[in-house]
């Protein structure tokens, strides 16, 4: 899977959907919205490819390991 970060993806997006993801107040693969409702300027396409960001780079951001 590419891991190549969108230009438009920013640290608060991916900080938003941990802390959303923390809260259980939804499934992750319906995030998408919730993205969108938190940062307005995103169309539904750029949410979307920040979720996918998010989930493809989760492990890598969120290891144990240095």
């Amino acid at each position: 899977m590419k891991k190549t970060k969108p230009d438009f993806v920013t640290e608060d997006h991916l900080y938003y959907l941990d802390v959303l993801r923390e809260s259980g107040a939804t499934n992750m693969f319906g995030a998408a919205p919730y993205l969108q409702d938190e940062y307005p300027d995103l169309t539904r396409d750029e949410a979307r490819q920040v979720l996918t960001y998010w989930m493809r780079t989760f492990s890598e951001r969120h290891s144990d390991t240095p």
